[in-house]
């Protein structure tokens, strides 16, 4: 469900999450679900076979610092589907060029019934700016309604401030990218039909164009001219 077809209030309810959730240290350890479908968490979250069958996860996207390809990395390939993503996680890296993949995986997933757990090492910084991006598109909701948003379902993250300024960005963007896909085309046909309309009249002003005299006239159907350069033509 897309932000245009909630209400002010529900998109608020939305954005305000459970308020009955009483967060607790040890709880960064695991993963909350931000939107029907899409949890976010740490790495630690996703070595346990246990807890990602009681979850019910079936896609997992692992994002994580090339440094640390030697221990976060998928540990049950046989199991689910994964997208690794190597992402440095330092103020330079650009996540808006990464971020389209992600979003189309998890996309993907969700529409054909999926779960997607969302992990970097820690959930605090690089697996959380991906998931604020996608809330965001996903809602239609401002940036900074999307970060409150996943903040109040788990409250220890904390995009660096590289990663913060490109979400604000990418608002930008995906509003953008919305206005121009809602933007009605032009029929192919009438385009066309202006072409036809134009070459029609082209042979409208070839016909206007036409001399008055006709010089393949036959013997039998005389037809008469005055030179115009005659100086003495009209001269009786």
């Amino acid at each position: 469900m897309f932000g245009s077809d909630l209400s002010d209030e529900q998109l608020k309810t939305v954005i305000q999450g459970p308020g009955d959730v009483e967060w607790k240290y040890e709880m960064r350890r695991e993963c909350q679900e931000i939107l029907p479908g899409l949890l976010l968490g740490p790495f630690v979250a996703s070595k346990s076979l246990d807890t990602l069958r009681n979850l019910n996860i079936s896609h997992i996207v692992c994002i994580r610092d090339q440094k640390e390809a030697f221990s976060v990395k998928p540990r049950f390939p046989d199991q689910f589907v994964y997208l690794v993503l190597d992402v440095e996680d330092n103020e330079e890296q650009n996540l808006i060029r990464l971020f389209p993949s992600a979003k189309a995986f998890i996309d993907s997933a969700i529409a054909n019934g999926g779960r997607v757990l969302v992990h970097c090492n820690g959930g605090i910084s690089l697996s959380p700016a991906f998931v604020v991006m996608f809330v965001m598109q996903h809602y239609g909701l401002s940036w900074e309604d999307a970060l409150h948003m996943v903040q109040n379902r788990r409250y220890c993250i904390s995009p660096n401030g590289g990663f913060l300024t490109q979400i604000k960005e990418y608002e930008a963007i995906y509003r953008a990218n919305r206005a121009v896909a809602s933007y009605p085309e032009m029929p192919r046909n009438v385009s066309r039909r202006k072409r036809e309309d134009d070459e029609d009249g082209d042979d409208r002003d070839d016909d206007r164009k036409r001399p008055l005299v006709d010089h393949t006239a036959t013997p039998f159907q005389p037809m008469m001219s005055i030179p115009v350069d005659d100086p003495y033509a009209m001269e009786t």
